[in-house]
């Protein structure tokens, strides 16, 4: 369906329908259709689970122990989409900032520093620290745009993962640092197993509160900045858009939510070693944004869900089912394995069909679509509706 057709349809003779009315609501109260949304989200997967053939691949618990990961991956996409999606700055070393956060809070709440700092306050801390280094590794780059940008933020993400893996009195180096504390709350501590709720609970808390903040600074001044630098940043410096402060707020709120969930990581998993953070975390994390539509928050927060169920839940089930059916060649082949091989085949076909992604943003949609744009602005009075 071109993009005239789509317009059309959503554009009846008689007025806006149900589904414009919706989207003209949710864009005036951000806040709280993110709100809404979200908590119908938390509610409705639970339940989910319960029926079949969910029920027949794993219990509840495990299932709401595969959503609370899945949202740290949701949080990564979130952070990395205002970096790559926003900003247009390509960043291949985002799991560097995700390191750093789950260290930081192994470093002050584990037996290895015989420190025991709360969760809570460290939470917020560990943001700060990647948002620090997001500075550092974004004054060096200021100059680089495109390929140039994209080699040296692989770089910086190599070399986090090494300098830990390397620096033995201060990380324990490839043992990783166990024994963190988990999260209390009102002199309770959180249950590591079998009790997901907590975990779950405020893994959408944070989700929630960062699409909030996403949302606020996408509408401000700030946002606006952003996607006139990723636009043309020559177009942008000319216009007034101080580009050094732009592009180093970007860098620096990207490697924040990126903290914040390696934070949670660390409390969640009780450990963290340096396999945890590869460029191959960097590399879905950002198949994820593209995947699901680079600007759009709900987009990429839903590609990030999908993917990572994908990946953890479907592959695996996959080997289950042609191990037990004994389908020749299929029960001799582990889909895990092939993961990325996969990843790769839908970024070609993705871009190939759909280059803004699943849930493209708007603006994104009208950039890649151009043509059939001003095919509709030409004709859409002959085919019976005004252009927008």
């Amino acid at each position: 369906m071109t993009a005239a057709n789509t317009k059309l349809s959503r554009t009846p003779a008689g007025g806006p329908g149900l589904r414009g009315r919706l989207s003209d609501l949710s864009s005036r109260h951000r806040s709280i259709a993110v709100i809404v949304g979200m908590s119908l989200v938390a509610l409705v997967l639970p339940l989910i689970v319960l029926l079949p053939p969910f029920s027949s691949f794993s219990g509840q618990t495990v299932w709401m122990d595969g959503f609370t990961i899945a949202g740290i991956y949701v949080l990564l996409a979130l952070g990395l989409n205002v970096v790559v999606g926003l900003a247009g700055l390509l960043d291949l070393g985002y799991a560097a900032f995700f390191a750093i956060g789950a260290y930081t809070y192994a470093l002050a709440a584990s037996p290895f520093t015989g420190w025991d700092l709360p969760f809570w306050p460290m939470l917020l801390m560990g943001a700060v620290v990647a948002a620090i280094f997001g500075i550092l590794l974004g004054a060096p780059t200021l100059r680089l745009r495109g390929d140039y940008l994209a080699i040296v933020t692989l770089g910086f993400g190599e070399i986090v993962p090494i300098v830990i893996l390397n620096s033995s009195k201060y990380t324990d180096g490839p043992n990783g640092i166990g024994g963190i504390s988990p999260p209390t709350l009102l002199d309770t501590r959180f249950p590591t197993t079998g009790n997901p709720w907590p975990f779950y609970l405020t893994m959408l808390v944070l989700i929630i509160l960062s699409m909030i903040f996403i949302y606020r600074l996408q509408d401000s001044r700030l946002g606006r900045a952003w996607m006139a630098i990723r636009e043309d940043e020559l177009a942008a410096a000319a216009n007034g858009v101080n580009t050094v402060v732009t592009k180093l707020l970007a860098f620096a709120i990207g490697a924040s939510t990126a903290g914040l969930a390696g934070v949670f990581l660390a409390s969640k998993l009780q450990t963290v070693t340096p396999n945890l953070f590869r460029f191959d975390v960097s590399f879905t994390v950002l198949a994820m944004v593209v995947l699901g539509g680079m600007g759009n928050v709900w987009g990429v927060a839903v590609g990030a869900f999908i993917i990572f169920m994908i990946q953890s839940v479907f592959l695996k089930q996959l080997n289950i089912f042609f191990n037990n059916v004994q389908v020749p060649i299929l029960s001799d082949i582990d889909f895990l394995q092939y993961q990325f091989l996969l990843y790769g085949i839908a970024l070609v076909a993705m871009m190939l069909l759909r280059p803004e992604g699943l849930f493209p943003s708007r603006r994104r949609r009208r950039e890649l679509h151009t043509e059939e744009d001003e095919v509709f602005a030409e004709h859409g009075d002959a085919m019976g509706a005004a252009p927008e």
